[in-house]
């Protein structure tokens, strides 16, 4: 794939926002291992457009909470911005939205997963945010947060007690909650495990992660998800 020549517009027909400079969005998909691969052909990656689409989000999203939950108080707000901007939030959304198919990655990186992984997943929706501003200004970029981040708050705020509220749930049931790791892959700087939420010995939802911290938190959060809404 010649740098320049993605087509992107499908991706704009999801994310309801046609680009003026579809050189935004190049930028907004150039990771960093990609740039600097091609060091020789002035690329630039995503970083700048990532702090730009950070501090926009974070300004966006206080607002709208602001705005909608009139009774809570500053740390009750702070909290619950906090789960919704977090790591696994943000590339979920991206990851459904397919956004890694239009990553731009070193050969390294693409062969070890770059763009499936929800560090680099979670940076997208900051670019993309960055990008839309750039190209549009706060209008559309404020279109993006609330339709991909906005909506069904409480049900993508779950993941940041997912612990706590799943050990809840097993204690007013009276259950036993165990987290089995039943898989364990990878070199060791670069270890993935996966874990699997047992409750009263019956396998519920797995979860995957670089930590045994991080997988018992999604395979929790996916075990909420479908005790909760049934999926």
């Amino acid at each position: 794939m010649v740098y320049g020549s993605r087509d992107y517009s499908k991706l704009e027909k999801i994310i309801g926002y046609h680009f003026k400079d579809k050189h935004n969005l190049d930028i907004a998909f150039t990771h960093k291992s990609y740039a600097n691969e091609k060091s020789d052909a002035n690329i630039t990656s995503y970083e700048r457009f990532e702090f730009l689409g950070d501090a926009i989000l974070q300004f966006l999203s206080s607002k709208r909470l602001f705005m909608d939950y009139p009774e809570k108080t500053e740390g009750e707000l702070t909290k619950l911005r906090a789960s919704l901007v977090c790591e696994h939030t943000l590339s979920q959304i991206t990851k459904e939205l397919g956004f890694g198919t239009y990553l731009y990655l070193s050969h390294g990186e693409f062969m070890t997963g770059g763009q499936e992984r929800p560090s680099i997943l979670c940076d997208l929706f900051e670019s993309v945010l960055g990008a839309i501003y750039l190209d549009g200004g706060m209008e559309p970029a404020e279109r993006y947060v609330d339709r991909f981040l906005m909506t069904d708050i409480e049900k993508k705020t779950l993941f940041f007690d997912a612990k706590s509220k799943l050990q809840e749930y097993a204690q007013k049931y009276n259950m036993t909650l165990e987290y089995k790791l039943i898989a364990e892959t990878g070199p060791d700087h670069n270890k993935n495990y996966e874990v699997q939420v047992l409750l009263d010995g019956k396998p519920y939802e797995k979860g995957q992660g670089h930590t045994i911290k991080a997988a018992d938190q999604i395979a929790a959060h996916s075990t909420l998800i479908k005790l909760h809404y049934g999926e």
